[in-house]
């Protein structure tokens, strides 16, 4: 395994992290996604930990809190080994302080987590969106008072906008606050827009990504394909709308690619497509999720090895679509590109 510093901080995180989205199984969302009991979670991170993948992420609304109870459960014993990263803001009731990012809010979280994860302290924390309704000040505060009382010992942020973003590390410079030194953002080959905005704000601001649904929702498995009806036990049947849009097109497209590296390299469609994000600027992590042994041991196989740089080439051509206004004379104007290049 890799090992990589998460952003501009002393946190090392591996290459590939372990999400436990599938753990616990309740509701209609996360039930699609796995239901994965106690028992099987311990062999899960036995797998992951015997390679070298030392952190674990999960959230709150993850299957209304079990995911973090069932993840707490499985590494009961050898909380030093492992690295445990959650989230919070989204809301998990109907009661007016069950949402967002408000101190009593966010301590009360943390307290949760914490508990339902059997331990004293949160390696990372983040929040799992933005909350426009409260100050970014107090935000930042509650947070430097959970970091400085030993609960947490890093803070990221997820799914923000890039104003979002930089006005909160620009609030916590300003007031001498902990910074986010994560941002744990959907990018995959067939979902770049990450590219536009976030990768250079992160490049800029020492703020890593932890990278999360890098298959594309599970388009990128290997099993969709062109002219071919999507498989019988695809989660896509019940959580397509939930998840990130992905043109037909730009899908058969990249996995026509995929397909051309998986003959060329030998190994398998998902591992390419891991292998891709891994070779990409601001990525500290990618999130690597599994309902069962195999599919967690063909994901480990994304590391150890790379693309050369025809075959990183190829992709990146393939997946490539003109970003929107204002971002697109940056990618396509030499004039622009010379006084702000993109990241990539």
């Amino acid at each position: 395994m890799e090992y990589r510093r998460l952003g501009v901080s002393g946190l090392t995180v591996p290459a590939l992290s372990f999400g436990a989205g599938t753990f616990g199984g309740r509701g209609e969302l996360f039930g699609a996604w796995g239901d994965t009991d106690a028992r099987q979670a311990r062999r899960m991170v036995d797998v992951a930990l015997h390679a070298g993948v030392t952190m674990f992420d999960t959230a709150d609304v993850y299957s209304e809190g079990a995911s973090e109870q069932v993840l707490g459960e499985a590494i009961r014993g050898r909380r030093d080994r492992v690295l445990l990263s959650t989230k919070a803001s989204l809301p998990t009731g109907p009661g007016p302080h069950e949402a967002g990012s408000g101190r009593a809010r966010l301590i009360g979280a943390v307290e949760g987590a914490l508990r339902r994860l059997g331990t004293d302290y949160l390696d990372l924390f983040q929040l799992h969106a933005f909350d426009a309704g409260t100050p970014v000040e107090e935000v930042l505060a509650a947070l430097d008072d959970l970091v400085h009382s030993g609960k947490i010992r890093y803070v990221g942020a997820s799914n923000f906008a890039g104003w979002q973003l930089m006005k909160s590390l620009a609030a916590a410079d300003r007031h001498g606050h902990v910074r986010y030194v994560a941002h744990q953002v959907y990018y995959s080959l067939v979902g770049r827009d990450y590219e536009w905005e976030l990768m250079p704000l992160g490049l800029d601001q020492g703020v890593g990504a932890v990278v999360w649904s890098p298959l594309g929702w599970g388009r990128l498995t290997g099993k969709i394909r062109r002219g071919q009806p999507l498989p019988d036990g695809s989660r896509l049947h019940k959580t397509a709308e939930a998840g990130p849009p992905v043109p037909d097109e730009l899908l058969y497209d990249v996995v026509d690619v995929l397909d051309e590296l998986a003959a060329e390299t030998g190994r398998t469609v998902p591992q390419i497509a891991l292998n891709w994000l891994l070779s990409r600027p601001t990525v500290s992590t990618v999130i690597i999720g599994a309902r069962t042994e195999e599919q967690l041991r063909q994901n480990l196989g994304a590391v150890g090895w790379q693309l050369d740089a025809d075959q990183i080439a190829r992709l990146d051509k393939v997946s490539m679509r003109t970003p929107p206004y204002p971002y697109y004379p940056y990618y396509r104007l030499p004039d622009f590109a010379r006084l702000n290049p993109p990241a990539v």
